[in-house]
């Protein structure tokens, strides 16, 4: 914990935040006064912010042990989580662990307590059954997005955790869609509902693209093309379409990422920054991107698939058009294909003939080191810009992470920057930098 904790003005001024929306402030005074909360509250619309800000005020800064413990349906929406936690700067640790990341590295980091742990449930079972940290001060506990862990099974889990956190003063349970069936394990008496979802002014457009074949792959392209070269999800319900759909679009020299759970979570974790900082304008991608990604705001989405269920239609289509910006929805059909009740009378798109999309720009490089080695946003452009002899807009995104970095630079400049930055110092360490 930083010696330093933040007021709330501060933290807001930090993320570049003038004022809370109606919906957080509202959260944040009934968080402040109430034991029980369901948050319902469209996607996009700031839920995150609206139950931190309250739990950052609400924490001890002299206690040394876990105080919150959040608990997400998704690897992508613990590490966003922490680090939104990280964004604000409030003074206080957050760590997040999940499956796919190894145990040693969940205790190391948990050894220094957080006051807020972010987790899977499996993974956060698994450390209270090994008694790897003390329950005992663990006041506050979050279900975020509760309703997809629970369709995706945690509930074993859930019930194992809720039971095990003895001291519970506060429960928030938050979720985007209308679908509330909480179960009697989460043991709420008398919750305060803080519904926002008929507040949504959404000017998301619904189109229907139709496909003279049952096989839409030509009829994608043709979308892809007449759609121009924006940002976008394609969403489709099999990893081995998913991986059908790249080999075509990459035999018709479109650019994209894949992103699905058979995926391993290091290679997911870049194709999602190579999703943000531009190297991809596309991603071809499960449901698991219908929510609790981080990912900037998208033109527009297409359902190369329909999902099973209104629900995750919703989600879906909330990558898109959020905080009440514009935003479109593709659903490319097949006439042969029947449509469920939820997608009737949705107008047709007339596809123009357009060129295929321009590849990107921008190409995403790997540097072997991080957070850990004391390395700042600052280094790496300087870095670039000094030794590698580039301009400022030639340096797109920089993320950093523990042990390594990643950056975008300007194609065009790649091939005689590297020899330049590769295998030379950066802070006191040697780094390597390659092309991924």
């Amino acid at each position: 914990m930083s010696s330093t904790i933040k007021s709330q003005k501060e933290i807001l001024d930090k993320l570049g935040f003038e004022a809370l929306n109606p919906m957080q402030v509202e959260a944040q005074a009934t968080i402040l006064s109430n034991a029980e909360i369901v948050l319902l509250s469209p996607t996009g619309t700031g839920k995150t912010l609206a139950f931190l800000l309250p739990i950052i005020a609400s924490l001890d800064p002299d206690c040394s042990e876990i105080q919150a413990l959040i608990l997400v349906p998704s690897r992508e929406l613990a590490i966003q989580i922490e680090q939104v936690i990280r964004e604000m700067g409030a003074g206080y640790k957050a760590n997040a662990v999940y499956g796919g990341r190894s145990g040693s590295k969940d205790r190391l980091d948990i050894k220094h307590r957080p006051a807020i742990l972010i987790g899977t449930p499996g993974r956060i079972a698994d450390h209270i059954r090994r008694d790897n940290f003390s329950v005992t001060d663990i006041t506050t506990l979050v279900l975020d997005e509760f309703d997809k862990s629970l369709e995706v099974g945690f509930e074993v889990e859930m019930s194992e955790i809720i039971g095990a956190l003895p001291n519970i003063e506060t429960k928030i349970l938050t979720s985007a869609t209308q679908r509330i069936d909480i179960p009697r394990f989460v043991g709420l008496q008398n919750p305060v509902y803080i519904d926002h979802l008929k507040d949504e002014v959404s000017q998301l457009k619904i189109k229907k693209v139709l496909s003279k074949s049952k096989d839409k792959l030509e009829t994608l392209v043709e979308t892809l093309s007449h759609i121009g070269n924006y940002p976008g999800i394609i969403f489709c319900n099999f990893k081995d379409s998913i991986e059908r759909i790249s080999e075509y679009l990459t035999e018709n020299n479109i650019g994209h990422g894949c992103f699905h759970g058979g995926m391993e979570q290091r290679d997911r974790e870049v194709e999602l920054i190579k999703f943000r900082n531009g190297t991809h304008q596309l991603l071809i991608a499960t449901d698991l991107a219908a929510r609790g990604i981080d990912i900037p705001e998208l033109k527009f989405i297409l359902h190369y698939h329909l999902p099973n269920k209104k629900e995750e239609f919703t989600h879906r289509n909330g990558r898109t058009a959020r905080m009440f910006a514009a935003g479109t929805a593709y659903v490319l059909h097949w006439e042969g294909d029947e449509l469920p009740e939820f997608i009737q009378d949705v107008p047709i798109e007339r596809l123009q003939k357009a060129p295929i999309p321009a590849a990107s720009k921008w190409k995403t490089l790997f540097i072997s080191g991080g957070r850990n080695d004391k390395i700042s946003k600052g280094d790496i452009a300087g870095l670039i810009l000094k030794q590698g002899k580039l301009d400022r807009e030639d340096v797109g995104i920089i993320e950093i992470k523990l042990d390594f970095s990643f950056v975008a630079v300007k194609s065009s400049k790649v091939k005689t920057l590297l020899p330049l930055i590769n295998n030379t110092r950066l802070k006191k360490k040697k780094v390597r930098v390659t092309v991924i």
